[in-house]
């Protein structure tokens, strides 16, 4: 993969001397945007400039073996030092999200800085902001490639150091289903052979993200795969509902649920699945799909979402029970239009 050389030339000359840098990931952010953050501000803070990332809320805890994960800013739990750094900030990059809505409450506190630089790199279709310079990537596999690309393109692979290695590659891993999806391209594992080489154990780096759960979330993921999920439409689509009541008696914590909603597309018949998770003043909707069945489109039609053809995401703001019989009607107008073959 190749990045515009007059987008690096930009870059570099925007970066040229000394800046206040800001690095902001979406809100729920996973282990694609943290990574990218991390690695991003390791190159940055290498050259020089002072760096700041921003989360909006906490990331899950199995992401916290990650090399500087502690340095992350959460805005809900440190709004001083958040605010601080959004206004002082003269460039801001914005790392796999493509929309400020994606930042709930932090994205009024960015508005208040009109002359920082906006830098967007990301891989979601269809950014929907203005942006002073754009890394705008929807084939890439994922935020952390396309940074392991920039960096290499603009400084070298010499400088990608074994922290920014492990956290590019949880990224890649984690925003592939383990390099099993379609956007995976020979050159991914090229990228990935150059990370191996900083010496990163794989198998640790996988263990601690798929093996480090607490035993509220495996009872979690067996009520809501027995009692929640349900088949329909021929048996090709499927939902799961997870109330606040329901995520308190299992002990959730951010990023429990997170690959429940890919469970059903292991069904042989399964084209498209989602589930629903209540928080305080919303419904957080997740949608998988197979093939050619485009969830993204879905997400933007009907739930104000987007992100992916196959992963995508958005919001209700009906309850639990008109949202999934929402969800199933949309399903069926989906359908009737062809969209589910």
């Amino acid at each position: 993969m190749q990045i515009d050389k007059c987008k690096i030339d930009e870059l570099r000359s925007m970066l040229a001397t000394p800046q206040r840098v800001l690095i902001l990931a979406h809100t729920n952010p996973d282990g694609d945007a943290i990574g990218s953050s991390l690695a991003w501000a390791e190159v940055l803070k290498a050259e020089g400039h002072d760096v700041t990332c921003v989360v909006p809320n906490r990331y899950p805890y199995y992401l916290d073996f990650m090399p500087h994960a502690e340095e992350m800013v959460i805005y809900k739990s440190d709004e001083q030092t958040s605010a601080k750094a959004v206004r002082g900030a003269d460039v801001i990059f914005c790392l796999d999200f493509h929309t400020m809505s994606r930042l709930d409450g932090l994205s009024e506190l960015i508005d208040e800085n009109q002359h920082a630089k906006r830098v967007l790199i990301d891989h979601h279709l269809d950014p929907m902001e203005d942006f002073d310079l754009m890394f705008s990537y929807p084939k890439a596999s994922s935020t952390c490639y396309l940074v392991a690309i920039i960096v290499e393109q603009m400084f070298g692979a010499e400088r990608i150091s074994r922290d920014m290695a492990e956290n590019l590659f949880v990224g890649m891993m984690t925003d592939t289903g383990n390099f099993a999806f379609s956007s995976v391209t020979p050159d991914v594992f090229r990228m990935v052979s150059i990370l191996a080489e900083k010496g990163i154990s794989i198998p640790d780096i996988h263990n601690n993200v798929y093996n480090s759960f607490t035993e509220g979330r495996a009872r979690l993921f067996g009520y809501v795969i027995n009692r929640k999920m349900k088949i329909f439409h021929n048996g090709t689509v499927a939902h799961m509902s997870l109330t606040a009541e329901e995520l308190k008696r299992f002990w959730f914590q951010q990023g429990d649920s997170e690959g429940f909603v890919n469970y059903p597309l292991t069904i042989k018949k399964m084209k498209m699945s989602a589930i629903f998770t209540e928080h305080n003043d919303f419904i957080r909707v997740s949608l998988r799909s197979r093939g050619d069945i485009d969830v993204n489109v879905f997400a933007q039609r009907y739930f104000n979402g987007g992100g992916h053809k196959n992963a995508a995401g958005g919001k209700s703001f009906m309850t639990m029970e008109e949202t999934l019989k929402f969800y199933e009607e949309k399903v069926k107008e989906y359908a009737a239009e062809g969209m589910l073959k």
